[in-house]
């Protein structure tokens, strides 16, 4: 299976959730698995079992064929182009307040999965710090950041950047009365162990 086609079931499952309004940890207890391992399959970071799929599928009263139809099983496209009005708003179920994701585009590759999204953080905003299973990037666009990873603090101002293991706690501080913005590129190796 590609890991293209991987994204995209974990993309259709996430969709269909959000559009019936069901959270992640209702479903995820309702067909059985752990929060944790239904938030990577809708990420595209691991692999459902066919019996896992089935029973998702069965729980979003959806049928097989159904769930199925659309999803591209080739890649084929020569370049992905996304206009800033085709962005999607990501919900994130953490508990935060002032973080806007804007989801841009996702691509598999043939050892990783890139994902890339637009972040702001209002003046103020405020999340625990978080671990993803990814490599992170960031671009700051507009405004500065007191980005924490662990216990420790970067100063970012615009045009600056920063790349880290994801996997290490981390969280973006907004100290000024502007809206920073800034690109994120995450990487993902869906075959990897997070080594949590």
């Amino acid at each position: 299976m590609s890991d293209y086609l991987i994204s995209g079931i974990g993309k259709k499952l996430r969709a269909v959730r959000m559009e019936r309004k069901i959270k992640l940890t209702a479903l995820a207890n309702k067909a059985g698995v752990s929060k944790g391992l239904l938030s990577k399959i809708e990420n595209g970071r691991t692999v459902p079992s066919l019996p896992v799929l089935l029973t998702l599928i069965k729980c979003l009263d959806l049928l097989p064929e159904d769930f199925f139809k659309g999803l591209q099983f080739e890649q084929g496209e020569r370049y992905i182009h996304r206009k800033a009005d085709e962005y999607v708003p990501i919900v994130k179920e953490e508990k935060s307040k002032g973080f806007n994701y804007q989801f841009i585009l996702e691509k598999g590759f043939q050892q990783f999965i890139l994902e890339a999204v637009v972040l702001e953080v209002a003046p103020g905003a405020q999340r625990k710090k978080v671990s993803t299973d990814a490599y992170e990037f960031k671009y700051v666009l507009e405004g500065e950041l007191a980005y924490q990873i662990e216990e420790e603090i970067i100063e970012l101002k615009k045009g600056d950047s920063l790349l880290y293991d994801g996997r290490l706690p981390h969280v973006p501080h907004n100290r000024t009365q502007e809206t920073a913005r800034m690109l994120v590129l995450y990487l993902f190796n869906p075959g990897a162990e997070s080594g949590k």
